[in-house]
């Protein structure tokens, strides 16, 4: 039999090693401090030798004035909470809605338009798919022209003149946040805004700040600039900047030598 005295010294005795570290909660709770420090450090650390954690690709640009107004409206009507701007390279979504989106194809967006919560389509490549008349018809009546669609009317942007203040200083305040946008470009931002939604106008002068930019008359009234002009040039330059199969093998080689 067990001595009875050295049972009880040995039930006395501190665990040691792991049992220790179990049962005490708080050097538990500090080794585990210790641990995602360490592993956060060497996360987060390299980031801060990164000039820019995306691979630039050729085509990429920042929006034009009118673009980026329309971007604004699409924000506030709430277009992102039914339309994502994500293709995932899934057989099923590549085949519906195109070549799988990169990162480079938001690097600009401030906020970008990622998601997967879909109620209508994904719209990352929806620019070239449709005429200006269809997305203005669309907008105005979405039922007439797919009759299941569960989509509200926005027929008011028709009638609602485009009204900002200073475009100027929507591109300063995203040059301030990386957005390549040079002093011509904020120069030339409310005749910019202007020009790109004109019949007439110097074309060359718009493409040679805004390479593959779309001029012309979008919401199908030339007399005047209004919201449903800006939402439909927005709508129309999604996904046509990026040669993708180029761009997405690019990142692939870049991934191959550890860049």
């Amino acid at each position: 039999m067990t001595d009875p005295v050295v049972k009880e010294t040995a039930a006395l005795e501190k665990p040691k090693g792991h049992k220790r570290l179990e049962r005490n909660v708080t050097l538990l709770s500090a080794v585990t401090l210790v641990a995602v420090a360490i592993g956060g450090i060497v996360e987060i650390a390299p980031l801060f030798w990164i000039d820019n954690t995306i691979e630039k690709v050729e085509g990429m640009r920042p929006y034009t004035p009118l673009e980026l107004a329309g971007r604004d409206i699409y924000i506030r009507e709430g277009c992102y909470t039914c339309h994502s701007q994500m293709i995932r390279p899934f057989r099923d979504e590549v085949e519906r809605y195109g070549h799988y989106s990169l990162a480079a194809e938001s690097m600009y967006d401030h906020p970008f338009q990622w998601g997967s919560k879909r109620t209508g389509p994904d719209l990352a490549r929806v620019g070239g798919r449709y005429s200006d008349e269809w997305h203005v018809q669309h907008l105005k009546d979405p039922q007439s022209v797919v009759p299941e669609s569960i989509m509200p009317t926005y027929s008011f942007l028709s009638e609602t003149p485009l009204e900002i203040a200073d475009p100027a200083a929507n591109l300063k305040a995203l040059q301030r946040l990386g957005v390549p946008y040079t002093e011509e470009h904020i120069a030339n931002a409310e005749s910019d805004l202007k020009l790109q939604a004109a019949e007439f106008g110097s074309a060359a002068e718009l493409e040679a700040r805004y390479p593959k930019s779309q001029m012309r008359d979008y919401d199908g009234d030339p007399s005047r600039l209004t919201e449903m002009d800006a939402l439909v040039a927005y709508l129309q330059m999604l996904g046509t900047l990026v040669d993708v199969n180029s761009a997405a093998a690019q990142e692939e080689l870049a991934e191959e030598k550890g860049r």
